[in-house]
């Protein structure tokens, strides 16, 4: 595999607005592979939590990746968190060579405190539209804006919202969810389900992901409702909305979050799993992880008409997709009564075969290193 480190720099500063130890996604995909070889650290937002003063607390989850928790005093008002954030970093970076430095971003607020730093290469890896999601500070649409304007290269979680920012940069590139497929096909042949989901009798629908403003509540409950004999699973950390408001049928299960190396053992035990997005500002670029991670368990998907989901899967045939609880039912069921998914699974092995969470890395770092060279060329005619 290619390596970052050949052509420097050789330490990757990455700013997140999700947390390492979240829902495994994109973030962390990619950056365990760029810590194969180049020296990764993963700073996180704030915690409002330290009783002795602002710190940075460090962790490793490799020999070269390591997590970077800001500890700020409870209370600290909003006006002097980028001021103390940005005192946190100057210590981090201290003795640090910035020509040996990539400044990495997920969220724009991060730039708030960090754009005084000059990096041997800025990139941003937009994987949503996050000035859409709830709770979305007024600030980021402005701060997007500005990183956009200083980052070298920027990378799009889809095409949909590729073709959204295409004319914000002249460096930019779409890069669509992937897939650790041999991970995924252990469903394939799983044996033993896990004990919260075995014990559960009936045909199983299932959903992992974050349960938030995108999920389709009523969906979930008038599928619940119509067909009481079906068992629903719904794997994943409820935010931002109340749990008070989530469906309470006894044929929904609630398991919260599972481990990404758990996830495997779940799907081995569904009949279909499902996509039941809202049609919304904070859906309508995203491009679903779980889409080819569901296809590789060999699991039957319907979803609801995700841009990114109707193009390739729909478009293929791969996946099922409706606008409303009639359609999913009806799909659900001619799942249900199918009993030769040879051909749809030919198909679907065909489309993955050409996806990987490696293969993106190897054409990041193919559009790392070529923006490197025109850097590096404009440097030495100046």
């Amino acid at each position: 595999m290619e390596s970052l480190i050949e052509t420097s720099p050789k330490h990757l500063l990455c700013f997140s607005h999700l947390r390492w130890n979240f829902v495994f996604q994109r973030p962390q995909h990619l950056l365990s592979r760029f810590a194969k070889d180049a020296t990764v650290y993963f700073f996180e937002e704030p915690i409002f939590d330290s009783t002795t003063g602002a710190y940075l607390s460090i962790s490793k989850r490799g020999d070269k990746l390591n997590v970077v928790v800001p500890h700020l005093p409870e209370g600290t008002n909003q006006e002097s968190v980028n001021t103390v954030l940005g005192s946190l970093l100057d210590k981090l970076l201290l003795d640090a060579n910035l020509n040996d430095w990539l400044f990495w971003y997920y969220t724009p607020m991060a730039y708030s405190f960090t754009n005084k730093y000059k990096p041997k290469l800025i990139v941003y890896d937009c994987m949503d539209e996050l000035s859409a999601f709830k709770f979305a500070p007024k600030e980021l649409i402005g701060l997007e804006k500005k990183l956009m304007a200083k980052a070298d290269l920027v990378f799009t979680g889809g095409h949909s919202l590729f073709e959204a920012k295409k004319q914000q940069h002249s460096n930019i590139f779409p890069f669509p969810s992937s897939i650790e497929k041999n991970h995924f096909a252990k469903a394939k042949i799983q044996k033993d389900q896990p004990q919260d989901q075995a014990n559960i009798q009936g045909p199983k629908l299932g959903f992992f992901g974050v349960i938030d403003e995108r999920f389709d509540i009523e969906l979930i409950r008038n599928i619940a409702q119509e067909r009481p004999e079906w068992q629903i699973i719904l794997i994943g950390p409820v935010v931002k909305i109340s749990p008070d408001i989530l469906p309470k049928n006894s044929n929904i299960h609630y398991f919260g979050q599972k481990s990404y190396a758990e996830l495997p053992s779940y799907l081995s035990g569904w009949d279909v799993a499902l996509i039941p997005f809202l049609l919304n500002e904070s859906t309508r670029y995203i491009s679903p992880t779980k889409t080819p991670e569901y296809l590789a368990a060999g699991v039957p998907v319907v979803s609801t008409p995700i841009h990114d989901v109707i193009n390739p899967y729909g478009v293929k045939n791969l996946v099922h997709i409706s606008g409303n609880f009639k359609g999913f039912i009806k799909s659900i069921e001619s799942e249900l009564e199918k009993t030769d998914k040879k051909e749809w699974l030919t198909e679907v092995d065909k489309h993955l075969k050409s996806l990987s969470w490696d293969k993106t890395y190897l054409e990041m770092l193919k559009q790392i290193k070529r923006t490197l060279k025109n850097i590096n060329t404009i440097s030495v005619a100046s």
